[in-house]
């Protein structure tokens, strides 16, 4: 039996300002290049346009399921094999701005099967300091 038939899974959400523009952060988020610098270890994108993640030398693919220039992004993995799968984990990475204060926001939902939302917090927390360190916001 799958892992993620025996596991129940959780939607993390989460939002932080960042200063820096949408143009300029979305590569960041919507790129392998960009994702490398902040996010994970590597990225690459193999022949048939997937994603693949790179944590602690151990690959994670996952597709680009949507997205919306400057605005958002979403990745959603797949099993070992490559294949999508029912009830995927999923990353959702959305830029908004306030009309009212021009600062930007960027939220990011984490839909996985780990649960704890204070590891979550503080892995996110420090993620973020990277990014906004790569874009000196």
């Amino acid at each position: 039996m799958p892992l993620s038939a025996t596991r129940s899974k959780h939607r993390f959400t989460v939002e932080y300002p960042v200063n820096a523009s949408p143009k300029i952060l979305y590569p960041y988020l919507a790129s392998a290049s960009g994702l490398s610098q902040w996010f994970c270890q590597d990225v690459r994108i193999d022949e048939d346009h997937r994603y693949n993640f790179i944590w602690d030398n151990q690959s994670h693919f996952a597709e680009m399921n949507s997205h919306r220039t400057n605005r958002s992004v979403r990745f959603v993995f797949l099993d070992h094999n490559k294949r999508p799968m029912p009830d995927a984990n999923y990353l959702d990475f959305s830029l908004e701005e306030s009309q009212l204060t021009q600062e930007v926001y960027l939220r990011i939902v984490d839909y996985s099967e780990e649960t704890d939302d204070e590891e979550l917090q503080e892995m996110w927390e420090s993620l973020i300091q990277k990014l906004r360190e790569q874009v000196g916001g």
